[in-house]
């Protein structure tokens, strides 16, 4: 096991180092530039520098003015000091506004995650033991209807039902107009009526994908051999579900939790975006459409370390939960 983590690091520091290489290549590659824009702001105003000579000192004032190899070895020394740069748009170290935003999304993330299991695991469950049945049929429509539907369009019906109609939950927004003038308990009341239609369309949109994985997984275990045994020795059909059916199912579950860490601090751009949540997602999309390349770096680069965080974690949790499976 010792020897295969360390194995697994070597090579997800290799990974890492392409992985950023092509990020830097694709980032200094981007149409829109944040340094052309203030540019050409400057080179508007009356006397002022051309547009070019702006650009030749914008550059040579934010390091743009090595060539792509150069500047990203210049940018990966920085890097592994832990020094990521100032955002050029937020005009604040890159980790400070990454701080100061990432806790929203990793709260709303968390919450999705907890009732994606207590719902999908449940009826997943109950879909496999009754197949084909009319609760079936309706569990699977369910869970297609949540596959198919576009987030933006789960997120327009939800807004229009209970913002427009009902009136139950403001449209948008991570706090309401009156937050400033209420108690400590009723900010954090507030913030988390704010976050229930985006927690809302998250669920709905990726519950119907793990309600499949289980059902799927479950009949294919239910019609096992040792399942059949198991019952013609006369054991209850709760303990042969639930004792060894649903925990040769947990092999699935667990490449979901592997491939989920991401998504715990990675935030969501569209549901951030449609309901102006102020989460990693709205703003490190805001940052990528800037052309602001110190954070969008920071913030890609941190996505692919918990990739490959996730997936590790992911190979050794296989080997705790199938004893078949081991690792060399």
């Amino acid at each position: 096991m010792k020897k295969y983590i360390i194995k697994r690091l070597l090579w997800s520091v290799v990974i890492l180092f392409i992985v950023a290489f092509l990020l830097y290549v694709l980032m200094r590659s981007l149409p829109t530039s944040y340094l052309e824009q203030i540019a050409r702001q400057k080179s508007q105003q009356p006397g002022s520098k051309s547009f070019e000579e702006w650009m030749q000192q914008l550059q040579a004032t934010y390091g743009m003015d090595k060539g792509i190899v150069p500047g990203f070895f210049s940018w990966l020394g920085k890097a592994a000091r832990g020094d990521f740069g100032d955002s050029w748009k937020y005009t604040v170290p890159v980790t400070q506004k990454f701080a100061d935003c990432v806790a929203i999304s990793f709260w709303m993330s968390l919450v999705v995650m907890i009732l994606e299991m207590l719902i999908s695991i449940p009826l997943g469950i109950i879909a496999a033991t009754r197949q084909y049945s009319m609760t079936d049929n309706v569990i699977s429509v369910i869970a297609l209807a949540g596959i198919s539907l576009p987030t933006f369009f789960t997120a327009s019906l939800l807004k229009l039902a209970f913002a427009v109609k009902l009136r139950w939950f403001d449209l948008s927004g991570l706090t309401g107009r009156n937050h400033d003038f209420l108690s400590p308990a009723g900010q954090r009341w507030d913030i988390a009526m704010h976050m229930v239609l985006p927690i809302l369309t998250l669920l709905i949109a990726s519950i119907g994908s793990y309600m499949r994985y289980i059902r799927t997984n479950m009949l294919e275990v239910l019609n096992s051999d040792y399942i059949r045994t198991a019952r013609a020795k006369g054991l209850s059909e709760r303990r042969v579900i639930y004792h060894h059916a649903f925990r040769n199912t947990l092999i699935t579950l667990v490449t979901i939790w592997g491939t989920s860490l991401p998504a715990l601090f990675s935030g969501t751009m569209i549901t951030e975006q449609l309901f102006s949540i102020p989460g990693i997602g709205y703003i490190s999309y805001q940052a990528m459409i800037a052309g602001d390349i110190p954070f969008s770096m920071f913030y890609l680069v941190f996505i692919a370390v918990l990739t490959l965080i996730g997936n590790l974690l992911t190979d050794i949790l296989y080997a705790v939960v199938d004893p078949r499976v081991r690792i060399a």
